[in-house]
């Protein structure tokens, strides 16, 4: 069995506005100005994919869906608790 994954912090925090960006970014509307949006979107994908984190070769592989899933569950987990 493997350990359960663990992500730096930071790194959870960069998913996270990363994820927000891409929401806001998917609910503006076609005649609104998204240009901030979708620089801000490739901006926080750079600094996701060369966090110092991924050095390793296989750490994407086997992190980034995990990262993902974390953030996805806390993010679920604050909208529960906020109702």
């Amino acid at each position: 069995m493997r350990p359960p994954f663990r992500s730096p912090e930071d790194l959870i925090t960069l998913q996270k506005a990363w994820q927000q960006t891409y929401a806001e970014l998917a609910q503006a509307p076609t005649t609104a100005g998204t240009t901030a949006l979708r620089r801000r979107l490739i901006a926080l994908s750079g600094t996701l994919c060369t966090h110092p984190h991924w050095a390793t070769p296989t750490a994407w592989r086997t992190g980034g869906v995990e990262l993902r899933r974390a953030t996805h569950t806390s993010a679920s987990t604050e909208r529960e608790g906020a109702a």
